[in-house]
């Protein structure tokens, strides 16, 4: 498994990182440990998780996955040779059940730090991210931007003045930010430099072949100040496998199980979705590896982050770090991306 520096620290992340978002809902602690002996054993080195988790958010599920995280790490005691992510929850998104209802403040960051730090049974986060906006502004799918001069969003200057506190005190190590705009991702590189603050080292955005809006404005900030993408839904809530054409909804399936996840299910989407695996068959390549060696070859990502609910999966996830794909398959993609332009942005 091939490493990447995390923006301009001294920490290697492995190219393809452990999602762990269906832990607490498709799958339980044993298959959350199976999967994290399977993934460690492969060179995965970097873990994903958030307050949060599982998905979809519920009150009575609400924190298990960093919970499963951590019984984990104390079993098997590799803590020092993992790199543990987690995000806090922003506003909104139906989670009035937390802290009667998250918001990006001072008081609101440092109690979900400290939960987390508990659930996860650790005295620090290696990464600590802002999981969405404190404001109206362009993600989960969302285009068209529109100003509101009076919304009461916490200002990114108390997020992150608060973010640098649990940095200064040892719980935090680095910050990072998710479901970010260019302007936003501007303002915290800002604010880092005119505070000394801790600078942002990555940016946590959808990214896949139905999706490349990251390119429009986020990749050359990505690049040019070194905060790069750590790419979540590189599949498409798994789209991309081609399991769900048709009209299929395989048992036990994300989009059979909960209805809600649409983003990536319309015609369009479908249509683009039947060209790529059309594409991979008659490059004798797995629809999934080929999807997914896509977003981890691109210069502006730092780590893909893939999830899978049977080990099965895992396994095909994790054979992509070892796939190349050639310059016809690329110009390929390429030509399809010219016809099928964010067909589920």
């Amino acid at each position: 498994m091939k490493t990447r520096k995390l923006g301009r620290t001294d920490i290697d992340v492995s190219e393809i990182c452990l999602g762990t978002m269906t832990w607490g809902e498709q799958n339980t602690e044993q298959q959350a440990f199976e999967q994290l002996d399977l993934a460690t054993s492969e060179g995965i080195n970097f873990i994903d998780a958030a307050e949060m988790y599982p998905v979809p958010p519920r009150a009575e599920t609400q924190g298990l996955t960093e919970s499963y995280l951590g019984n984990w790490l104390a079993k098997r005691g590799r803590r020092d040779h993992l790199v543990i992510a987690s995000k806090v929850a922003g506003p909104g998104n139906g989670l009035d059940y937390l802290r009667d209802g998250p918001r990006l403040t001072r008081d609101h960051i440092r109690q979900a730090c400290e939960d987390s730090l508990r659930r996860l049974k650790t005295d620090y986060i290696d990464l600590y991210q802002v999981h969405w906006p404190d404001r109206n502004a362009n993600f989960f799918g969302k285009l068209g931007y529109q100003h509101r001069v009076d919304e009461q969003a916490t200002p990114i200057e108390e997020t992150l003045g608060t973010l640098a506190e649990l940095v200064k005190e040892g719980k935090v190590r680095h910050v990072g930010i998710s479901n970010e705009t260019p302007w936003g991702t501007s303002e915290y590189l800002r604010l880092a430099r005119e505070h000394d603050w801790p600078r942002v080292v990555s940016v946590q955005n959808p990214y896949n072949l139905l999706n490349r809006t990251f390119e429009v404005g986020m990749a050359e900030i990505a690049c040019r100040e070194q905060v790069g993408l750590l790419a979540y839904s590189p599949l498409a809530f798994g789209m991309l496998s081609g399991k769900y054409l048709d009209g299929k909804r395989p048992e036990g399936a994300r989009m059979t199980l909960f209805e809600r996840f649409t983003r990536y299910t319309s015609g369009r989407g479908a249509e683009a979705t039947r060209a790529y695996v059309d594409l991979a068959a008659s490059h004798g390549l797995s629809p999934v590896q080929m999807a997914l060696a896509y977003v981890t070859s691109r210069d502006f990502v730092t780590s893909n982050i893939i999830g899978a609910t049977t080990l099965e999966q895992l396994r095909e996830n994790l054979g992509s770090a070892s796939v190349s794909l050639s310059e016809e398959v690329l110009e390929a993609i390429e030509n399809l991306n010219q016809v099928y332009t964010y067909p589920c942005p």
